[in-house]
Parts: C-alpha cells; structure tokens; sequence
C-alpha cells in the first residue's frame, strides 16, 4: 500500500452524468436510477410537460377506401356525434378528400332513413319543440 503525501485534487464543476444535484436545483439530468431523461420509462418529460397528442390517421386512408359507401350505416356511425351531427375533421382524424365524400354519404344515409337526422333523445323528449 503506497500513501502520497499530496492530497486528491477533486475537479470543480457541475457532476458528470447527472449524478447528484443541479447547481440551481431540479431533478437530476438523467433522471436518476429509474432511467431515461425525463425520469420516466422511455425518457419522458416528467412533470408539467406540454401534452403532444397522437398524429390522427384517416381510416380511409388506412383500409385503402376511395368512395365512401352510403349504405354501410356500421362504419358511418362513428363519424356522427351523440347528437346527430357530423364530427369535424380535427375530431376523427379524417382527410380532407375523405372528409367531403364522408359528409355527402352521411346526408344520402339521413335521406334513406339508414341514420338519424337527430338523437333519440331529442325525438323521444322533445327538448327542442318547433316555434311554430
């Protein structure tokens, strides 16, 4: 065992990796022993990060659709809302070339009586009488 009569010198300067404390406080850089930057599994932002959501595909797109088939009211009942209406674009997902040919399925369907033009709630209660 050899002993040195100097002592260590330690290097000054914010800790390499992240070990320890930042110097003006804050969880530590790489997130500590759960791993990733963020201190999440897979390196996401912990705390108040900005929520991204999901890019939206059109599933039109997806199941290589071109023309939008009125009489298949199954699949044209999830572009309609709880109310009857047609959901906007930013809502679904849909494309803009799928988008119109949805909304004129959707009237042709209303016009066969194959979806409603209104809910059934609103039919049923009458909520909204005619001003007449």
């Amino acid at each position: 065992m050899t002993t040195t009569s100097e002592p260590m010198q330690r290097e000054v300067g914010p800790p390499a990796g992240g070990d320890g404390p930042r110097p003006f406080g804050g969880p530590p850089r790489d997130g500590g022993p759960r791993g990733g930057p963020g201190g999440g599994p897979g390196g996401r932002p912990r705390g108040r990060g900005r929520y991204i959501p999901r890019r939206k595909v059109c599933q039109f797109c997806v199941d290589k659709i071109d023309v939008i088939d009125y009489k298949e009211p199954a699949r044209l009942r999830r572009y309609v809302s709880d109310r009857g209406k047609i959901e906007p674009r930013r809502k679904t997902g849909t494309c803009s070339r799928h988008q119109r040919g949805l909304t004129t399925a959707l009237k042709r369907a209303r016009h066969l009586a194959l979806l409603p033009f209104t809910a059934a709630h609103i039919r049923d209660t009458g909520v909204f009488q005619s001003r007449g």
